[in-house]
């Protein structure tokens, strides 16, 4: 069985659904179906795709000119799109090594097909679940040093983790994996500027058979940081964290809070 045969094509997943929001066309009818219904609803939201991605690039370019950083574990990696982490950790050092995790067959199809390497770097994909720490990290071993510093990526997934499912502490087990000077990097969804129609959509969406997603409060994403020096700004929206010059014009607020922080 090819991964293209797991796909499930009549229930929309987040993957899809956000791939078209950046204007992919690794979609289906469901998901684009779903996508233009949450749109409908709040706007914003291909905006918040759009400038968390451009986070991404901010963050991997940071870490890997400023902090020195030359390997990546990117967890809930999604579908390829233009600058990747391992693109952009690449140009700035073409020895950096990056191991991607997703659970999602497309994403696996995908992964195997784009995801390449300069020749002084490396690059694998791991088919494995966030709520799967310690599998992550074994698979991870065979590509990463983890006696090294490691930049955690964890972009956009959290939310996908259910509160009883203790988020909090798999993020606190994948840190504990990493040595000092190491790096946590994350974004996720809150409700902090679209109110209740942001709450309706996502219910209306959690409720059409795909994986769930929480949106949580900013306290709660700032506790993912608990014990870890955060870098300048803080916990901002992902608009504020060193802004540039974008494709996507003046950054304003959306519903999603990042933050950067290194392991002592």
């Amino acid at each position: 069985m090819t991964g293209l045969d797991k796909i499930d094509t009549t229930v929309p997943h987040s993957a899809r659904v956000w791939n078209y929001w950046l204007g992919g066309k690794d979609n289906y009818p469901v998901d684009r179906a779903a996508g233009d219904q949450f749109i409908e609803n709040v706007p914003s939201i291909v905006d918040t795709a759009r400038q968390s991605r451009y986070l991404l690039q901010r963050v991997v370019r940071h870490l890997g000119e400023r902090e020195g950083i030359r390997q990546f574990l990117d967890i809930g990696t999604g579908l390829p799109t233009v600058d990747n982490t391992h693109e952009v950790a690449q140009r700035v050092a073409p020895e950096t090594r990056i191991v991607y995790v997703d659970n999602d067959p497309l994403v696996l199809v995908h992964a195997r097909a784009l995801l390449t390497s300069t020749p002084e770097g490396a690059t694998d994909y791991v088919d494995a679940d966030l709520k799967e720490p310690d599998a992550i990290l074994n698979a991870a071993a065979k590509t990463l040093d983890f006696s090294r510093p490691v930049a955690l990526m964890l972009m956009g997934i959290l939310g996908f983790i259910a509160d009883e499912e203790d988020p909090h502490g798999i993020v606190r087990k994948l840190v504990d994996a990493l040595p000092s000077g190491s790096f946590l990097s994350l974004w996720d969804g809150v409700n902090v500027v679209s109110g209740e129609a942001l709450d309706e959509a996502q219910g209306d969406y959690n409720e059409e058979g795909g994986v769930p997603y929480t949106l949580r409060s900013p306290e709660e994403i700032a506790r993912f940081f608990d014990g870890l020096e955060l870098l300048e700004p803080g916990v901002v929206p992902v608009t504020k964290w060193r802004p540039e010059a974008n494709p996507w014009g003046t950054p304003h607020d959306v519903d999603a809070l990042c933050g950067v922080a290194r392991k002592i």
